[in-house]
């Protein structure tokens, strides 16, 4: 399905605090994509898994070239998963997003596998990266997942949810 530019999708359906989300984005020429789960349903609560393309360092290599010049060979993306507004609880602390550079080759989708378990959610991009954060909802319906993407639409190849059982449950 194609993700507007500058609306948010909330997916019906999908929601849960103990689950696993495979995501496959291509982004196109957005920016931005931003995905929030533990999302509560007025957006009180959210924890926010954001894709910045092409908004990271410049990473170079050098050039053996006759000039023998350093040349810019790409700009990385970086990936952040952000809790500042994961709690409405009055002594749950945030802390700044948790942030890594991430390359993504021309052409190559955005591969997302995401682990929500009650106050842990950690965010695998394409196998080669990975941000992680303690969060704590306080609201009992932040369970939501929504999908935004920034400036030009992109187009979401597939989400799969998947819910997880408490290794405590008998």
């Amino acid at each position: 399905m194609t993700l507007p530019a500058n609306r948010e999708v909330v997916f019906e359906g999908v929601s849960g605090n103990a689950m696993e989300i495979d995501v496959e984005i291509d982004p196109k020429y957005a920016r931005m994509i931003q995905i929030n789960v533990l999302r509560s349903p007025g957006e009180e609560e959210f924890t926010r898994i954001t894709f910045y393309k092409q908004r990271g360092y410049r990473d170079w290599q050098r050039y053996d070239g006759w000039e023998g010049k350093k040349v810019w060979a790409a700009t990385a993306s970086i990936i952040t998963l952000d809790n500042a507004r994961s709690s409405t609880l009055p002594d749950a602390g945030s802390r700044p997003p948790e942030s890594a550079p991430f390359h993504l080759d021309p052409g190559e989708p955005l591969r997302l596998r995401i682990f929500i378990d009650k106050s842990i959610v950690e965010v695998f991009a394409n196998g080669r990266q990975c941000v992680a954060a303690r969060v704590y909802p306080g609201r009992d319906d932040s369970l939501g997942v929504s999908l935004r993407s920034q400036g030009q639409d992109a187009v979401l190849r597939s989400l799969d949810a998947y819910q997880m059982r408490s290794i405590y449950a008998g």
